[in-house]
């Protein structure tokens, strides 16, 4: 649906994207009436909370709340960093970023993919352009710095939209490492283990929930890995509405990789009927493709977050079905 004259919004978001040809500036503009609102008390209650505790280092039940129910974006940067514990890797080692941009000699090839990638990340981005070389100084220097993972294709979508959201560097490359390291440790890697483990658990989340979506999906003979591992590799990231990635981030800095079992649960669920309304496998694939990663379900990031924390997902349920993807060989 293409702008018109008569809606307020154009056809650029807050964070420069353009707005695909299908984007529903009706449903958005009733969205946005309500959600306005809600960013503005949540707003005024961020500040007093800032004002009051503006070192936060643990997680209490209020800001684990008050983060579920998104952070501001002019305070999201820091938060993120004070959350995470990346702030505090930063100040153990903070020369770190800037000693490994002062390396003179990074491996070519590593860097040569990079450089191939930048076109690709965000071109309906109309800001990026001027963010790409620094978007290559996070990633060559990242590289650098873990070896073992060196650079995956992914990682870009991860990096650039740091780099968009603080409009830093240094934080971008401290925020990085905390999710490859910490948040999906393996992911990235070359031979993606914890990824192909996370997407075996996936599958058994969804048979435990939705049993006849998996049985539609299963039937349809489209796998798992075709489906999710995008979701699973970029965090969701040039996967679902800018907003609604970032207040999925906002939980998974908060509250670590379980966010991510949530956030794909809820794509599931939230579109069971949609799913099982496919009728062969290029429509299912398209389903997952296009349309569910673009519809008004994702768009309403504040309902999607609610759909999330709906779902009843524990730790010790997803560690144990870990041990029996390993044992099975995934």
């Amino acid at each position: 649906m293409e702008a018109t004259a008569s809606s307020k919004f154009s056809d650029v978001d807050e964070y420069g994207f353009k707005r695909g040809d299908k984007f529903d500036y009706k449903f958005y503009g009733k969205f946005m009436d309500g959600y306005l609102k809600i960013l503005t008390r949540r707003r005024i209650k961020w500040e007093n909370l800032l004002q009051q505790n503006p070192d936060f280092r643990m997680i209490s039940p209020k800001l684990k709340r008050y983060i579920r129910k998104g952070i501001p974006g002019p305070y999201r940067a820091d938060v993120w960093m004070k959350i995470s514990g990346a702030d505090e890797a930063k100040q153990r080692n903070p020369n770190l970023y800037h000693s490994l941009l002062n390396i003179e000699h990074f491996n070519k090839e590593i860097c040569d993919s990079i450089s191939i990638d930048l076109p690709r990340t965000f071109p309906d981005n109309i800001h990026f352009d001027a963010k790409k070389e620094r978007l290559f100084n996070i990633l060559c220097a990242y590289a650098h710095h873990n070896r073992d993972v060196g650079y995956c294709q992914g990682l870009n979508y991860i990096a650039g939209l740091l780099l968009i959201v603080t409009d830093d560097e240094e934080k971008s490359f401290w925020l990085l490492k905390h999710i490859v390291e910490n948040i999906v440790p393996q992911y990235h890697s070359h031979n993606m283990a914890n990824l192909l483990r996370d997407l075996a658990v996936f599958r058994e989340l969804v048979i435990r929930r939705v049993p006849a979506v998996n049985r539609h999906v299963e039937d349809m003979n489209l796998p798992y890995a075709v489906i999710a591992s995008k979701w699973f590799i970029c965090i969701f990231a040039e996967v679902l509405p800018v907003e609604t990635v970032l207040r999925i981030w906002d939980c998974v800095f908060a509250e670590g990789y379980k966010i991510v079992f949530r956030a794909a649960l809820a794509m599931f669920i939230t579109h069971k009927n949609d799913i099982l309304r496919c009728d062969d496998i290029a429509a299912l694939a398209t389903m997952f493709r296009d349309h569910m990663i673009q519809d008004n379900i994702v768009t309403d990031c504040h309902s999607f977050v609610e759909a999330m924390f709906s779902l009843r997902l524990k730790r010790n349920e997803v560690e144990s079905l870990r041990k029996i993807a390993v044992l099975n060989g995934n």
